[in-house]
């Protein structure tokens, strides 16, 4: 975790770039080289983005290999590491909120009209009991998908998106 605020810690992790990182990293340890080539960004773009997320506790450096007579390490990313946001204030929230927005945003493009996905929006009022249960059911389908994922095009697999955002609203 960094040194700052949890401010800070929201910000490290709402970087476009290392929400897709993040995301990759989850189902396959990767250097720098590996992701800047997945995700089309320079190398060192990736390596400053790793620093940052490894500096925030989010990433853990799962083994160094030899590379044309060089080191790499590489990463992986554990869903349950880093920062604790339990005590998340409502200006940290929409952070990573507007980050899981843009995110969403570019995943859309590579959206696959062939088969149908689950994609709801509502804001609504349920009693405490329908939403405990609900946050609940999203939080075990998001540690399925987390525990099953795989490496970038691994035989078998397919690329998909899962974004989850429940949340209480305050009444206006």
């Amino acid at each position: 975790m960094t040194d700052g605020s949890s401010l800070d810690d929201l910000r490290v992790l709402a970087h476009p770039v290392r929400l897709r990182i993040l995301s990759l990293l989850t189902g396959v340890a990767m250097s720098a080289a590996e992701i800047a080539r997945e995700i089309g960004e320079t190398q060192a773009n990736v390596s400053y983005h790793l620093r940052r997320l490894h500096a925030a506790g989010l990433l853990d450096v799962e083994a160094e290999v030899r590379i044309r007579g060089g080191r790499a390490k590489r990463y992986r990313h554990c869903p349950e590491s880093g920062p604790d946001f339990t005590e998340r204030t409502r200006d940290e929230e929409r952070v990573f909120i507007t980050a899981m927005a843009r995110e969403l945003h570019r995943r859309s493009d590579a959206l696959d009209t062939s088969e149908r996905g689950s994609l709801t929006d509502a804001e609504l009022w349920v009693d405490e009991q329908t939403w405990r249960r609900a946050v609940e059911k999203a939080h075990e389908i998001a540690k399925e998908l987390h525990d099953a994922a795989k490496a970038p095009r691994a035989p078998g697999t397919r690329h998909v998106n899962a974004t989850v955002a429940l949340f209480p609203m305050a009444d206006q």
